[in-house]
């Protein structure tokens, strides 16, 4: 596993030297993240420097839910697990992507279908069950920049995302299985235009996780790779700021 400026290929265990590390997450920092409008600032002060305190160190404000994150099922839903209540093994996923950016360019509001997904499956095989389905919008590319909200003059943001009959499809049919994700490289894992978050709702009710704002998601192959989440699991939190990884194998 060649990680740059983390050692070499020689240093990964057996098994491991047949994958290479991808990053999925954008930096933080506060002069480009998007915060998702009505959440807190992202701030970063300065609090210690080496050349007067003798350690650098910075006072980190932001939400559970800034940047590249993960979402409990307690984010929407009273009574489901908080980040501290899931298992480990909810965070390590086999993951597929659905790439959908040209639709998404010509609709911004675009929902992925089922037969979207069908499709998929009769080019690429079948869903793995337990997996995390990254939505590839292009989304990414807008980071940092107003055009990721993508507000029209009425103040309406618009973002693509999966359909409510798609998820319910995942469900249904055991494509998500006992543990799964969606992903999407956008704020939710919904249309910026479902103001009641139907799709965040059903998936955290079903005790499935999602993975918003990732990056990188050209370096993600259509299958083959497993998704590994990070980040600060607090007391009863609804999700966390994050580190995510795809374990990519080498070909």
């Amino acid at each position: 596993m060649a990680v740059t400026g983390a050692g070499t290929a020689s240093a990964a265990p057996p098994g491991l030297r047949d994958y290479r590390l991808v990053n999925l997450a954008h930096v933080n920092d506060p002069d480009r993240t998007n915060v998702y409008p009505g959440d807190p600032e992202f701030t970063m002060t300065t609090v210690t420097t080496v050349p007067e305190d003798g350690f650098y160190l910075q006072y980190v404000r932001q939400g559970e839910h800034t940047g590249t994150h993960w979402g409990a099922p307690s984010h929407f839903n009273e009574g489901q697990p908080h980040a501290d209540e899931l298992d480990t093994e909810d965070l390590f996923l086999p993951a597929v992507k659905i790439d959908v950016r040209d639709r998404a360019r010509r609709d911004a509001d675009y929902e992925v279908s089922v037969a979207d997904l069908q499709r998929w499956e009769r080019e690429h095989g079948r869903i793995p069950k337990e997996a995390a389905v990254v939505l590839w919008t292009g989304w990414e590319d807008r980071w940092g920049t107003p055009a990721f909200y993508n507000f029209d003059a009425a103040g309406q943001m618009h973002q693509p995302g999966f359909s409510l009959a798609a998820v319910q499809w995942l469900v249904r049919t055991g494509r998500l299985g006992r543990r799964g994700a969606l992903g999407t490289d956008t704020f939710s894992p919904e249309s910026a235009l479902d103001t009641t978050y139907a799709v965040s709702r059903l998936l955290y009710r079903e005790h499935r996780i999602s993975l918003e704002v990732l990056a990188n998601l050209a370096r993600l192959p259509e299958t083959g790779a497993h998704i590994l989440v990070g980040g600060t699991v607090n007391r009863r939190g609804s999700g966390s700021p994050a580190s995510i990884y795809a374990f990519v194998p080498k070909r």
